[in-house]
């Protein structure tokens, strides 16, 4: 049988040289070695939209989109911004969104205001604690304001109150406490609060789980047909305000499938009580999507629609393109 050469001491010894001599030859002639590229981050940013009903949302040219950017951010070294809620109050539109903090790289609570929609003005941070904030859920109750920001590495869900509308807010309930609690959104309805938030523990995106109370500041109680998705990452994570339209329920939820932050499905919740739940999907879902030039060119994740008059929408809306790592988290 024919003796293999390749397997000797000696001819691995010699490939071994010749591979060194051929680095040697690379480094001293001035070519710089391959070095592996930061991978793509997203980059967010926030526009308006408007449509004729909740279903049906676009981009107007009366908005210069993005209207909302980290270069509106005056306070803190923003890497981006999103999850944007409106709220119409004393003649004039305020914009709650998560601002990230490229110092502390924690998300933080920041606001604008506008009078025409089109252009806003900054205000400040609002709110900023020891840990990851995003997603400021803003509501009102009997004359007051309320803000349920997203708090998943506490592991509950935080009730804050404006003290002094609209920059000043403090802390004042735990709602929920024991699991890891994602973009938590209520609506009241029917005398009951109705509470909707995503609850994988692995952050898979993928369970969607449904709690009433009577009572704000009350017990909260799982709803039969809970967990409303399981295994379900295309509908299960919420995706904006949940929207009261007649006599049914509009939700928005975040497609994270086959990547996070890839599209928005809208549902008509068509049954809401405390022994049923039913829900039907949009047939023109997804909603919102990427573009695929421009501000939202690689997806968008985020909806609050409001009803301006009859057949008249607005949304605020998010979108990202591909950036560095360094070019979001900055440099330490």
């Amino acid at each position: 049988m024919p003796h293999d050469r390749s397997s000797t001491p000696v001819s691995l010894a010699r490939s071994a040289s010749r591979r060194m001599r051929g680095y040697l030859k690379r480094l001293f002639d001035g070519q710089p070695a391959v070095q592996e590229q930061p991978k793509n981050k997203h980059l967010w940013s926030i526009g308006l939209y408007s449509g004729s009903s909740p279903f049906d949302l676009a981009p107007d040219g009366r908005f210069p989109n993005p209207v909302v950017t980290r270069d509106l951010v005056t306070d803190i070294s923003a890497g981006f911004v999103a999850d944007p809620f409106l709220v119409d109050a004393s003649g004039a539109w305020h914009m709650y969104f998560e601002a990230y903090n490229r110092r502390t790289r924690n998300g933080e609570i920041a606001y604008a205001t506008t009078t025409g929609l089109a252009e806003w003005t900054y205000g400040s941070v609002v709110l900023r604690e020891p840990f990851h904030l995003s997603y400021p859920h803003v509501f009102t109750w009997q004359g007051t304001y309320y803000m349920i920001p997203e708090t998943h590495q506490t592991r509950t869900i935080r009730l804050y109150r404006a003290d002094d509308f609209p920059h000043k807010w403090s802390f004042v309930h735990t709602l929920m406490s024991g699991q890891r609690f994602a973009d938590t959104t209520l609506i009241r309805r029917d005398g009951r609060w109705w509470l909707f938030t995503e609850t994988s523990a692995t952050m898979k995106h993928d369970t969607l789980r449904l709690f009433s109370s009577d009572d704000l500041f009350g017990t909260w109680t799982e709803h039969p047909a809970s967990p409303l998705r399981m295994d379900d990452p295309h509908g299960a994570r919420p995706g904006g305000s949940l929207v009261s339209l007649g006599a049914s329920v509009v939700r928005y939820a975040q497609d994270c499938s086959p990547r996070y932050g890839l599209s928005i499905n809208a549902f008509e919740i068509t049954t809401l009580t405390t022994t049923q739940y039913a829900e039907v999907a949009a047939p023109a879902n997804p909603l919102l999507g990427p573009s695929g030039m421009g501000w939202n060119e690689a997806g968008m994740h985020h909806v609050d629609a409001h009803e301006l008059a009859p057949g008249q929408w607005i949304a605020a809306v998010d979108g990202w393109r591909h950036a560095t790592a360094a070019d979001i988290f900055g440099q330490h």
